[in-house]
């Protein structure tokens, strides 16, 4: 992971924002104005179609608070088509990158990087959620774009991954607080993989395509920045907290 990918990915994520947003806006003219010729009577000429754009015009400047609001409806349809066009790619952990019910009727998926505060604050919500839900799998997808240590970390939570003892690192990093080499080859250590193994995952690109991928799948998914959750048919950005997490997956569940 290079520092080209991170502006890159952000400048995606900004361009996207500005296509919804002229998006809702075509729709909200396009469903007034055909909700209107439908109402007309007879045949719509020239003369009606100035008429009702229009209408529809004078009718968006006096009701600005409609434009948020066709944005939010537009977006969560678009999204909802993303998800499922991506469903099996985004729920599908690599290697053993996974915690839960192996049997799951509900996949909690998290894009997350180790050197985000607020990844290692939510933790404890994912913890409680797992615990309290029998049914639910916590997938984890590396998104390192913070720093090149968070690339570091990355490479060795799949090599960990593979091994079967991603739980195990994933934990030891977080609590131990900032990324760095050394904590990185602790956490590694602790997880019962040598420091010439932990380098060596580091220094490889063997693992630079599955992050490459999720880079990806985050940008089309709009995700804002880690933590992104994505839950059944939403995506959540930011640590939203148990109470959200618990309340995506009973609305997941319930579909």
């Amino acid at each position: 992971m290079t520092d080209q990918n991170r502006p890159s990915f952000r400048a995606a994520l900004s361009n996207r924002k500005m296509q919804m947003t002229l998006g809702a806006l075509a729709l909200l003219a396009g469903a007034a104005g055909t909700a209107l010729a439908v109402q007309a009577p007879g045949n719509v000429g020239p003369t009606d179609k100035a008429a009702i754009e229009k209408i529809v015009h004078d009718y968006i400047l006096e009701h600005p608070e409609i434009i948020p609001q066709a944005i939010e409806k537009l977006q969560a349809k678009r999204m909802e088509g993303t998800i499922d066009a991506n469903r099996q790619t985004i729920e599908t952990p690599y290697a053993g990158a996974w915690e839960g019910a192996a049997n799951a009727d509900v996949t909690v998926v998290e894009f997350f990087d180790y050197a985000c505060g607020y990844c290692r604050a939510s933790l404890p919500d994912l913890a409680k959620l797992v615990g309290a839900d029998a049914k639910v799998k916590i997938v984890y997808r590396e998104l390192p774009i913070l720093s090149e240590e968070s690339s570091d970390a990355a490479k060795v939570s799949l090599l960990a991954a593979e091994r079967n003892r991603y739980m195990v690192y994933h934990k030891a990093l977080y609590g131990a607080g900032k990324v760095t080499r050394e904590s990185i080859i602790g956490a590694a250590t602790q997880a019962g993989i040598t420091k010439a193994d932990a380098e060596a995952a580091m220094a490889s690109s063997k693992y630079d395509a599955e992050l490459q991928s999720n880079i990806a799948l985050a940008q089309k998914l709009q995700a804002s920045g880690t933590p992104t959750f994505v839950i059944g048919d939403q995506v959540l950005n930011g640590a939203v907290g148990y109470d959200s997490l618990k309340d995506a997956v009973t609305s997941a569940r319930g579909k």
